[in-house]
């Protein structure tokens, strides 16, 4: 996270819910015949509010009704189509690979296949860390200790003890499992304070530094676990004040680093993993479209990843309106302990969620799949909330409000997905639509107020739609 803290995030985000109801363009869309053919079923629901859980609700029929935009009303459109899904997930941190291997091997098969099985949650694109996050049991890189330009010390023992078979657990409940990996500090001897701990990146070891990615990357490929992307560093615009593993990198860095050394590294090794730009907050839009316009980045990368503690969704339209072709990518969001409600929050974060997915976003990942009901491990400053909050002495299993916003999204959505055109002139109500690839419609309803009514128009049919107080609805329909 960022200068803006977690708490101050959670404190602000909801401010945001007003102003990311309406689709840019909506108005003028709202015109246009909608191209789709007549809906074919009655809607199926799933709700949380309240005591339900992603619990089936009484089907919806369609009737006889006109397309028109209102407060009162969402229209959908699947012949305009936007961006192709790529999936959800959440991040496997040391902290929350070492709770995980803290559960029997029963009862970690049965969460695992809760988490990443394709029949459940079906959790598909998941971040690791490359060494140490604040959610770590202690801080380390790869190659501790005094300078070592030629990594003769570079090692991943550490990741082999539970993060690594951890890893290999996940990807066999669902082989699909989508890989990226973001370093939260380089070591330290790379840094200007020579600590792993705040400060920032001495440009001399750029060229080291990508090696070191190099290296990383075929250690895990030698461990059966291949890693499909990676980002150049977790945040770049903070150093959390020295309070745990960060790295600031001036924006010409992060090019010079991408466009001369990794990028070109990665060619000449012949491995075919991505690099996403970034992975820092919405409010840095404008350093994210100054990277895309240097030709040697673009050369190797055209992908932003986003944070959303900082800024609003819609500045990754601008980005997007900048340039078109770009790929963007949700890596990180979640809450603290100390955050109030952060049991029943759901609607909260899936207007978060929903938001990102209707600017641009391919994919959603969240922070720790899981902690402790402490937060912990944990060497930084914030009491992180993890997805799954596993008792340190019980074991027993808590799922916090953000996992259920989640699941309404993982649950319905399937990798190919592409979105597709929703809107509505209602301001209090997050909306997103997409067209599965067997040509199923999954809408998802956030209503973070009161209970409310709205109608879901397609093809001059409609359905009435009752919406729970804060509460997340997901409709699907063939």
């Amino acid at each position: 996270m960022s200068d803006t803290s977690r708490r101050e995030f959670l404190r602000i985000s909801a401010l945001g819910l007003g102003t990311v109801g309406t689709l840019p363009g909506a108005a003028a869309a709202a015109g246009k015949p909608a191209q789709a053919l007549k809906p074919q079923s009655d809607i199926s629901i799933w709700v949380t509010a309240g005591d339900q859980r992603f619990a089936a609700d009484k089907p919806i029929p369609w009737q006889k009704g006109t397309s028109t935009i209102s407060a009162t009303a969402v229209q959908i459109d699947p012949g305009q189509k936007f961006q192709q899904i790529l999936g959800f997930g959440g991040a496997f941190t040391d902290g929350a690979c070492y709770m995980f291997n803290q559960l029997g091997a029963n009862a970690r098969e049965q969460l695992f296949h809760e988490l990443f099985h394709p029949s459940e949650m079906g959790l598909n694109v998941c971040r690791t860390c490359i060494g140490s996050s604040d959610c770590s049991t202690v801080a380390y890189s790869y190659d501790d200790g005094e300078e070592d330009r030629q990594l003769l010390r570079f090692s991943i023992a550490h990741d082999r003890e539970y993060i690594l078979p951890i890893l290999r657990q996940a990807r066999q409940v669902n082989p699909n499992l989508f890989l990226f990996a973001s370093p939260w500090s380089p070591p330290g001897w790379m840094k200007w304070n020579r600590s792993m701990l705040g400060s920032s990146m001495n440009r001399k070891y750029l060229e080291d530094y990508s090696r070191y990615f190099v290296k990383f990357l075929q250690a895990y490929e030698a461990e059966r676990v291949p890693i499909q992307a990676v980002t150049s560093q977790n945040e770049v615009d903070t150093d959390q004040n020295g309070r745990m593993p960060a790295c600031l990198w001036a924006q010409e860095a992060e090019i010079d680093f991408v466009g001369s050394y990794l990028g070109p590294l990665l060619e000449r090794s012949n491995l075919s993993t991505q690099i996403w730009l970034l992975d820092h907050n919405y409010s840095l839009w404008g350093r994210a479209v100054c990277e895309l316009e240097d030709p040697d980045v673009r050369r190797y990368t055209k992908s932003i990843a986003w944070h959303c503690y900082s800024g609003t969704p819609d500045m990754i339209g601008k980005a997007h309106a900048e340039h078109p072709d770009a790929e963007m990518h949700f890596t990180e969001g979640g809450g603290n302990l100390d955050e109030p409600g952060y049991l029943d929050n759901w609607a909260k974060w899936s207007a978060i969620l929903g938001a990102a997915l209707r600017n641009w976003c391919r994919s959603l990942t969240v922070w720790n799949l899981s902690l402790d009901e402490n937060g912990k491990p944990n060497i930084g400053p914030y009491p992180c909330a993890g997805l799954v909050v596993i008792n340190s002495r019980s074991k027993e299993l808590t799922r916090i409000g953000l996992y259920w916003a989640l699941a309404h999204y993982s649950r319905a959505i399937r990798r190919g997905a592409r979105r597709i055109l929703s809107a509505t002139a209602a301001r209090d109500v997050e909306h997103v639509a997409v067209e599965n690839p067997d040509g199923q419609k999954v809408l998802v309803l956030t209503n973070p107020g009161p209970a409310r009514t709205l109608e879901v128009q397609q093809s001059g049919s409609k359905a009435i739609v009752p919406l729970r107080e804060n509460s997340v609805a997901t409709l699907i329909w063939t």
